[in-house]
């Protein structure tokens, strides 16, 4: 039986810091308030001329290298990003034109802040039944592209970076198991109101019913965890870490106490680079990995929500 395992992981935020000082002077808000209501207290945005490929590549690089993968090794790229450099040809594409495995399956996939969850799953499927045996998973997004900067609701949340993993075969099983949702009922909540077949904006922006957006989205994330749980025969204390996404403090403790877990065992990084969609699990694993919080060994349950709405988890042996 083959099984695939995290072999190792990688992240890159952009050299510029917005800070919520900085946002005082564009919107109409204050660091107390972002705080308070986010947890947010930087975010990363990328250069101009930086594109999200250029992000993805550098995380890229940085997980294959901690692996000791080399670039031409990796016979799978999935890559999960709403913001991609060009309309065709897609992100993974691009990417492994930059890494030089020419030839082998790569793709992205656009699943809003789920992305991550989506390409891991897919990936790890294809480990699972021989077809990769280096795979890498990125997600990674230039959010500040369809930002509008004058919306309060949503310039404190968005921002950029990138993160990846490399998934290998294993004869025990690392990544145990994947959950995968989504209900088109609840698209006007958040989404971007642009496109090629509507007709594309010069200024597309996110747009979010941030109230109703909470609720569904903690609603929806406690019973993935559930049904996690159930599907691996689970207590809640089996866990030893929370790896969510990124998107705003209060659903990251909503879903931490569903779990029964204190903050202590979470890996909160929301404070540092704001909501990076799909780039925001994979960046908030690589520093619990790189700071030695998690070790292998450990059960993680890893979990995200975006527009559209689409959610899922995965519970993985690291």
């Amino acid at each position: 039986m083959i099984y695939s395992r995290i072999a190792a992981t990688g992240a890159y935020l952009p050299e510029r810091v917005l800070t919520n000082a900085e946002l005082e002077k564009l919107v109409d808000t204050t660091d107390e308030w972002i705080r308070t209501r986010t947890g947010i207290e930087r975010r990363h945005i990328a250069a101009a001329g930086e594109t999200t490929v250029d992000l993805a590549e550098r995380a890229a690089r940085r997980a294959l290298d901690a692996a000791g993968v080399a670039p031409g090794e990796v016979d799978f790229i999935a890559f999960g990003t709403t913001t991609p450099d060009l309309i065709f040809p897609n992100c993974g594409v691009l990417l492994q034109e930059r890494l030089g495995c020419y030839g082998v399956p790569a793709f992205s996939l656009e699943t809003a802040c789920s992305g991550f969850m989506y390409a891991l799953s897919i990936a790890d499927k294809y480990v699972r039944c021989g077809d990769a045996k280096r795979a890498l998973v990125v997600g990674a997004e230039t959010l500040s592209r369809i930002t509008d900067w004058k919306d309060r609701a949503t310039a404190v949340l968005f921002a950029d970076g990138a993160g990846a993993v490399v998934l290998e075969p294993a004869a025990a099983p690392g990544v145990l198991s994947t959950h995968l949702h989504a209900d088109g009922r609840h698209q006007e909540l958040l989404y971007c109101g642009s496109g090629v077949s509507k007709g594309l904006s010069l200024s597309p922006a996110i747009t979010m019913a941030g109230k109703e957006v909470f609720k569904i989205a903690v609603s929806k994330l406690g019973s993935v965890v559930d049904e996690t749980l159930s599907a691996n025969g689970l207590e809640r204390g089996a866990l030893d870490w929370l790896v969510p996404h990124q998107a705003n403090i209060r659903i990251i403790q909503a879903t931490a106490t569903k779990l029964a877990m204190p903050m202590e065992r979470v890996i909160v990084t929301v404070q540092d680079h704001g909501n990076t969609s799909a780039a925001s699990v994979p960046l908030a694993l690589d520093v619990g990995v790189r700071d030695g919080r998690i070790k292998r060994g450990d059960l993680l349950l890893l979990e995200a929500f975006g527009g559209g709405f689409t959610w899922g988890s995965a519970l993985v042996r690291y």
